[in-house]
C-alpha cells in the first residue's frame, strides 16, 4: 500500500467544541501553588494560554504508541521519525476565556517544511489553532512541531547564557510537577514521568521537563511582575533541554514601553527557554 504524500496534510482541518469546565483551571491552579477557589465558578477568567488543559485528544489505549504519544496519523501527518515536540508558538489574545463557557478550536495544518541539521532530518510542522466563543474570536496560535530520529548519545544544544534580567523567580523541580502536569494535559509522552524509558529508550539524562509548562510559568511570572497591564500577546521558543534534577529560575526584564523578554534558566544559567510578552 502506497503511504499518502505528508504534503496531502496542508491544510486539513480539525474542530473540537467543549465546555471550559472548572476542575482543569483549579488542577493547574494548585499545581502551581495559586488559589484553586479562584477558579471554582462560572465567569472566572482563565489566562489564556490555560486553553491548552481544554480540546485534548483522547486516544483510546489501544491507539497509544510506544512513546505513549497517539500513533501517528490522523490530523496530524503520519511522520515517522520517532521523536515529536512541541518547539514553540506565537499566540494572540482577543477576548478573555472564563470558567463555564462554550467554546469552539479549529486546528489548520499551515506548513511542513524538511530540514537538515546537526540531528539529522527534521520536519517541521506548524499548526494554526483559533478558539470562538459564540461567533468572537478569543485567541489565536501558531504552534510548531518538530520531529527527529533519537540520537544515540543525547547531546544538547549550544549553551545560551541568561542575558541580564530585572526579576527572578525560582521555581522547584520534581517528579510530580511534571507528572501533575502531564495529566491535566492528558500528555501520555513517557519523557515526562517514566525514567527508564527517558535514558533508556530516548536517551535523555533524566525526565525531560515539558516545554508548555515552562512557557506557562514565564508567562505567569511575567504577568505576577505587572500586575496591572493586560496581556496582548505571547511568544516562547524552546532552546535547550530542562531535566528534573536541573534547578529552574524563571527570568525577565522589560523590552521597550510594550514588551517584557523573559527567560527560563537552568541551574548554569544558560537559557532552556525564551519568550516575550507584549502588553495591550
Amino acid at each position: 500500500m502506497t503511504q499518502e504524500p505528508i504534503s496531502n496534510w496542508l491544510g486539513r482541518q480539525e474542530t473540537l467544541e467543549e465546555t471550559l469546565a472548572a476542575g482543569p483551571a483549579q488542577g493547574l491552579a494548585a499545581t502551581l501553588n495559586l488559589n484553586p477557589g479562584d477558579f471554582a465558578k462560572d465567569g472566572a477568567v482563565l489566562p489564556p494560554i490555560w486553553n491548552w488543559l481544554y480540546f485534548l485528544p483522547r486516544a483510546p489505549s489501544h491507539q497509544i504508541g510506544p512513546d505513549g504519544h497517539p500513533k501517528r496519523g490522523g490530523f496530524l501527518p503520519p511522520i515517522t521519525l520517532a521523536r515529536r515536540m512541541w518547539a514553540g508558538s506565537r499566540c494572540r489574545f482577543h477576548q478573555d476565556l472564563r470558567v463555564g463557557e462554550r467554546a469552539t478550536k479549529t486546528s489548520t495544518i499551515l506548513k511542513i517544511s524538511e530540514k537538515q541539521g546537526r540531528a539529522g532530518t527534521m520536519f517541521f510542522v506548524t499548526v494554526g489553532h483559533n478558539i470562538h466563543v459564540g461567533s468572537n474570536l478569543a485567541y489565536e496560535e501558531e504552534q510548531d512541531i518538530v520531529y527527529m530520529d533519537i540520537p544515540a548519545v543525547f547531546t544538547p544544544p549550544e549553551p545560551v547564557a541568561l542575558p541580564p534580567c530585572t526579576w527572578q523567580h525560582a521555581v522547584a523541580l520534581d517528579p510530580v510537577l511534571l507528572f501533575r502536569f502531564s495529566a491535566l494535559t492528558f500528555n501520555g509522552h513517557r519523557i515526562h514521568y517514566d525514567r527508564d524509558y527517558a535514558m533508556g529508550v530516548e536517551n535523555y539524562p533524566g525526565l525531560v521537563v515539558h516545554g508548555p509548562l515552562q512557557a506557562i510559568l514565564a508567562f505567569h511570572y511575567g504577568c505576577l511582575e505587572q500586575p496591572d497591564r493586560k496581556p496582548q500577546a505571547f511568544r516562547f521558543k524552546g532552546i535547550r533541554p530542562l531535566f528534573d534534577f536541573d534547578s529552574l529560575t524563571v527570568n525577565g526584564a522589560t523590552s521597550d514601553a510594550t514588551s517584557t523578554s523573559i527567560y527560563a534558566a537552568n541551574g548554569d544559567n544558560n537559557v532552556t527557554m525564551e519568550a516575550q510578552m507584549t502588553w495591550a
